[in-house]
């Protein structure tokens, strides 16, 4: 199925090359496909797609239904491109035997009641990505509503720390040894996973590290991939809008720790959720708590303690339940990256590296300073000047009480996705106000809705927390993005933090089908140098 982002185009171009073309008859049988009147005569292929743009001679053209259009309204485009056979529904074959191109065509039609189930594993199949032991590093998937990306960028500076050639799958970039592309979706589609897992093992990668969302879950796109250890953050509002309630979303994110999908499994037990999920697991659990623990509360396999200050961030100890320890530090501030690292660190004891192993490459190399793009990225000192991913209310109400310095004042600017769960605006206008000394409310990416509505729906939410709780904050709405970042920066004095939340490391603000040129570390930068202020330097382009 075509797509607007480019992405499937994109991961076209880190196809492996030595991948030997299969029989189509028999990678439909190894995934349970056989005696579904599929012809033994099926041709050999050597690749899948969804996407008919990104299709290469031998590949399989998977035609699903789209949300306006069915992949199959392109096949004839993806036979011209040289794809060799058609995955498709009923309705897709229909629409096919419909077209011009498929008169005399002698390119067969393989009709399957779900196609977008079977994509991943016929992916799996024809890249050779399905076994462990075949042609993919071993797997790092961590999923929950907050902290996947740092605990992936964790997990690979560890993995990387401990001597492994490592990779990475994830919202900011996808990477393959050194090479990097663009992400537009947390987690790629099937067929592009599996490739890129080929990629990987072919480059001599021996460790990939995934962002897993939910979304990935409930569309698939994870389908047919089995992970070493499967890692869990949290779960918090958001992405009701897909799941529609608390429970649906933690369905979708549970089916992760099934045996079909991960080996073994490391829960933070924090909230109750995790700890629902460390119960519920069909696999071997390591149960990891990183706050302090309410009476009744189950003993955790690991613990974090002796937390203290250490530059921006922090230094803490894991302890393990038969009193096993391992010192650490974590540079990035916030006492929720002590969680991240913490999770990042028992997920690679997990998949089975020796403990003083472990405690050598953190004494050594001191992975968790690594920067992440957009997460608690410090662009400035004097004002604390930080760029945020934080979009819902959980993540907003841990930042903010996190970058409050001794005599200084905190000023946030945000606002709210549109076309999102709306329920979520007026409380993270509440949690704003409630941690803020000055609260600017701005536009987020309003996509096709009215920005203003959005807007307003924050600030109500803000002032209605300032009048009932009788908060100080001044409450501020201000757009265009750049122009609330500004004025957060003249607002400032060197003790004071300013704080700019929501969208981290994108360079794109859409806008009614238009994307338009913004990125917070770019704005953030050009004000703290506008008013006088010193600004760290930008080692790289991050996105």
């Amino acid at each position: 199925m075509q797509s607007n982002t480019g992405q499937d185009s994109a991961a076209s171009l880190l196809r492996p090359t030595g991948v030997q073309p299969i029989p189509l008859a028999s990678a439909l049988g190894r995934i349970g496909l056989a005696g579904s009147g599929i012809r033994a005569d099926l041709p050999l292929v050597s690749g899948i797609t969804l996407d008919s743009r990104s299709v290469q001679h031998g590949d399989v053209y998977a035609a699903l239904q789209g949300g306006t259009r069915h992949g199959a309204d392109f096949a004839a485009a993806a036979v011209r491109s040289g794809a060799v056979a058609i995955l498709t529904d009923e309705a897709g074959a229909e629409l096919y035997a419909q077209a011009p191109a498929a008169a005399g065509s002698d390119v067969p039609v393989v009709v399957v009641p779900d196609p977008r189930r079977a994509v991943g594993p016929l992916a799996g199949v024809i890249f050779g990505t399905t076994d462990r032991d075949g042609a993919a590093p071993a797997l790092f998937g961590v999923t929950g509503t907050n902290g996947k990306t740092t605990t992936t960028y964790f997990l690979d500076a560890l993995l990387e720390a401990l001597g492994r050639s490592t990779g990475l799958i994830g919202t900011i970039e996808i990477r393959a040894g050194r090479e990097a592309i663009p992400s537009a979706l947390t987690t790629p589609e099937s067929p592009q996973v599996h490739s890129l897992l080929a990629l990987m093992h072919e480059r001599g990668i021996d460790a990939a590290s995934m962002e897993v969302s939910s979304h990935a879950l409930e569309f698939g796109r994870v389908d047919g991939v089995r992970f070493e250890v499967a890692g869990f953050t949290n779960l918090t509002q958001d992405h009701l809008d897909l799941h529609g309630t608390m429970e649906d979303y933690f369905a979708a994110k549970a089916t992760l720790f099934t045996p079909e999908r991960c080996r073994r499994a490391v829960v933070l037990v924090d909230d109750p959720w995790g700890r629902r999920l460390a119960a519920a697991a069909e696999v071997p659990v390591l149960r990891l708590r990183t706050e302090p623990a309410d009476e009744g509360d189950d003993v955790a396999d690991w613990t974090v303690a002796d937390v203290e200050p250490s530059g921006l961030g922090h230094s803490f100890a894991l302890v393990g339940v038969s009193g096993e320890r391992l010192v650490l530090r974590c540079g990035l501030p916030g006492g929720f990256n002590v969680s991240n690292a913490a999770l990042a660190t028992i997920m690679v004891l997990a998949s089975g590296v020796r403990l003083d192993e472990l405690q050598h490459a953190l004494d050594r190399h001191d992975p968790f300073t690594t920067e992440v793009p957009g997460r608690m990225q410090l662009v400035g000192e004097e004002p604390a000047s930080i760029v945020d991913f934080a979009h819902n209310p959980d993540a907003l109400e841990r930042t903010l009480a996190s970058v409050r310095r001794p005599g200084g004042r905190v000023i946030s600017v945000f606002g709210a996705t549109g076309q999102r769960d709306e329920s979520k605006r007026a409380v993270m206008g509440a949690v704003g106000a409630r941690l803020s000394d000055i609260l600017i409310v701005t536009d987020d990416d309003p996509h096709d809705e009215d920005d203003a509505v959005i807007r307003r729906a924050v600030r109500q939410g803000a002032e209605a927390a300032v009048q009932e709780e009788e908060l100080a904050c001044e409450v501020l709405e201000i757009f265009p993005r750049g122009a609330a970042i500004d004025r957060a920066v003249a607002r400032a004095t060197p003790a004071d933090t300013v704080i700019v939340a929501g969208r981290g490391h994108e360079v794109w603000q859409e806008v009614r089908g238009v994307d338009v040129p913004l990125d917070d570390r770019v704005e953030l930068r050009a004000a703290l140098t506008r008013y006088g202020f010193s600004v760290l330097s930008a080692p790289r382009i991050e996105s």
